[in-house]
């Protein structure tokens, strides 16, 4: 029968049908009972939302608390600056053409397992490096880890964009950043209660040893994570059904999806998304406050992106516009907040300038309010704005597909190019180029990527179509096979 080519109209979850009454030897056309409660609440899209941010708590989460103390709570930054360098370098190698394809053959939950427990391994290696001061077991961790980190984050990537419908994506990724960050928020209070009274420019063991148990824990969290062909969602199981899982399939895929002149205008979108960390917590946070006041105010700059996450998903998911206007809309929001944050910032960084030619270094207090109340409010607005960046691009990955592999190369891109430009970042933050130059350079980025994406912007549909999905592979519309209909969730 001759299908149509023409845009197919979401499709309705549908309860299976009511067999009770019919001779138990007649044929049921293959029909399979509805799975129990448990098994049915277990494959529900929000559940496996919620599930991937409460790992992401306790792996990365705890990760950003951590570096968020500046040098990852050494006194001298340049060790971690170096590790961030092997960390971002390795992810960068490895996250499109390694962990991608990786994703597509063996699922989430193996690649989640391959790279999980390396995060408690760097947090290991700097518990090591309070005592013996061996920068190169530390660096070599960073390294691991960075490969460890491409598994989870295409994992974590590909769950929250595709597992959930797309008029819910912008609350999907607002209800993971909250989360999500609120493990950088705590890990940083609880860094701040046990170095309360320290008078020495490093943190504690007992920091590092805690940070490692909730990492192992998160860890083990991802045995519970869910294949996509379990989870009861028509748009998700309709764009699975066009992938091609042959290994000439999944390379044309990727280079289709990836060689899109629509994901081409994202790449610098996706380069500056992780540029200004090593400027933020090494310069602003790290060369600013003594460590009370770094622990304190890492925990506000997570608590920020949670507010942040919150806003912007907010906005992304606004039912009063159509999924074009709220891209405009988000993207406008990013221009006008960059220009007030970057501007606040050049303010600061001339005043402290002049603070470090005079010698003070590492010494304003949080309880010094007259000096202390402005760097620390910046600082919170960098947080905020760090979490509106990334859920804008995440965003937009979820409106190019709602394939779960495909997304999980974009997220791959996504990862290359953020850690190609963070890793960039670390290393002119570890040679010492001075702040205002390096501030210089994360508002340019910045402001001019979201230009160089407003072709993307200005061109996002309102749906992503069956259609639109086989397309990737090369397909005609017209081979695309009907919708599926699934049983309720």
């Amino acid at each position: 029968m001759a299908t149509e080519t023409k845009e197919m109209a979401p499709v309705d979850v549908q309860e299976p049908p009511d067999v009770r009454g019919q001779d138990q030897h007649q044929p049921l056309n293959d029909y399979q009972p509805p799975a129990s409660k448990l098994v049915r609440f277990y494959a529900h899209p929000w559940t496996q939302i919620i599930l991937i941010s409460l790992i992401c708590f306790c792996l990365p989460g705890m990760y950003n608390a951590l570096s968020g103390l500046g040098g990852s709570g050494q006194v001298d930054p340049t060790v971690a600056a170096n590790a961030n360098v092997a960390l971002l370098s390795t992810t960068a190698a490895t996250a499109l053409f390694i962990v991608g394809p990786i994703f597509s053959w063996v699922g989430p939950r193996i690649c989640f397992l391959i790279g999980g427990w390396t995060y408690a391994l760097y947090s290991g290696s700097l518990l090591y490096f309070n005592h013996n001061s061996e920068g190169a077991f530390v660096i070599a961790a960073g390294a691991i880890l960075g490969v460890g980190a491409s598994f989870i984050w295409i994992v974590q990537g590909a769950i929250m964009t595709t597992y959930v419908d797309e008029s819910q994506k912008g609350r999907a990724i607002a209800a993971f950043w909250i989360i999500f960050n609120l493990g950088g928020g705590i890990g940083s209070l609880a860094s701040f209660g046990l170095n309360y009274n320290s008078k020495s420019g490093t943190v504690t063991d007992s920091t590092y040893i805690a940070l490692m148990v909730i990492m192992i824990f998160g860890w083990l969290l991802g045995v519970f994570i869910c294949s996509p062909s379990r989870i009861r969602l028509a748009q998700l199981q309709n764009a699975v059904e066009t992938e091609k899982h042959t290994i000439k399939g999944t390379v044309t895929m990727a280079i289709r999806t990836i060689s899109s002149w629509r994901v081409a205008c994202m790449i610098p979108l996706f380069f500056s998304a992780n540029v200004f960390y090593s400027y933020q917590q090494n310069n602003v946070n790290g060369m600013t406050f003594n460590i009370r006041s770094r622990s304190l105010n890492g925990a506000l700059y997570w608590i920020a992106q949670m507010l942040g996450g919150l806003i912007i998903g907010l906005i992304l998911d606004m039912p009063w516009f159509s999924r074009n206007m709220r891209a405009k809309i988000g993207w406008a929001v990013l221009l006008v907040t960059g220009m007030a944050i970057w501007g606040g910032g050049y303010a600061f960084q001339a005043w402290e300038d002049k603070r470090i030619a005079a010698g003070l270094i590492q010494d304003i207090d949080y309880t010094d309010g007259k000096i202390s109340t402005g760097p620390i409010f910046l600082y919170i607005f960098y947080g905020a704005y760090d979490a509106l960046w990334q859920g804008y691009a995440y965003w937009l990955i979820g409106t190019q597909s709602n394939s779960t592999a495909r997304a999980a190369v974009l997220v791959g891109a996504y990862k290359t190019f953020q850690a190609t430009g963070g890793a960039m970042a670390w290393r002119i933050n570890a040679l010492h180029k001075s702040p205002m130059t390096q501030l210089g350079m994360d508002w340019g980025l910045c402001i001019g990527s979201l230009i160089v994406a407003l072709p993307t912007i200005w061109t996002v549909s309102n749906h992503t179509t069956v259609a639109e999905e086989a397309g990737y592979e090369g397909e005609e519309p017209n081979q695309v096979s009907p919708p599926k209909v699934l049983d309720g969730a």
